[in-house]
């Protein structure tokens, strides 16, 4: 007797499970077939997107490609002087001018550097280009002399009391 009345409890049980396996399988079939009839409602609705977006170029015309405003390369920030354009046109093809102008060296650093490059980053012979572009990296962007931050001077220091 025992017996038969667990049977019968999973039995209950295995077909309330199996109701709510129903139940749920007709709602996603339900919804499926809303999305049929109305497919604009659909996730995958390859319809274009609400909001329009727009292009801006970064440099409105040609004329503005190699802008100068107020002694800076506007396009890459570099200074304006002789061999600006053999720099642009060499060093910026690989990496950003920002990388130039935060690496400040003296001329055996920056040959250093440019040879580095030649062997390891695959960076193109220079040719008569080196120079100007050497000259100009170490007139433009010399190495800093001071530290972190200048000596302290002018303090006034006071005792501690005990």
């Amino acid at each position: 007797m025992d017996n038969s009345e667990n049977v019968r409890k999973a039995i209950k049980q295995v077909s309330r499970l199996m109701t709510v396996i129903f139940v749920v399988f007709g709602v996603m079939a339900a919804i499926l077939v809303y999305l049929m009839v109305d497919p604009t409602l659909s996730a995958f609705n390859p319809a274009a997107p609400t909001e329009e977006y727009v292009t801006v170029p970064l440099i409105d015309s040609d004329e503005d490609f190699d802008k100068i405003e107020n002694g800076i390369h506007v396009r890459t920030g570099l200074v304006e002087a002789e061999g600006l354009m053999e720099v642009v046109n060499n060093c910026t093809n690989c990496h950003s001018a920002k990388l130039v102008t935060q690496n400040r060296m003296d001329k055996e650093r920056w040959i250093a550097t440019i040879r580095w490059m030649q062997e390891t980053q695959n960076l193109w012979d220079l040719g008569n280009n080196e120079d100007i572009i050497i000259n100009y990296l170490v007139i433009n962007y010399p190495a800093k002399k001071k530290g972190r931050r200048g000596i302290l001077t002018n303090i006034e220091w006071y005792e501690l009391q005990e």
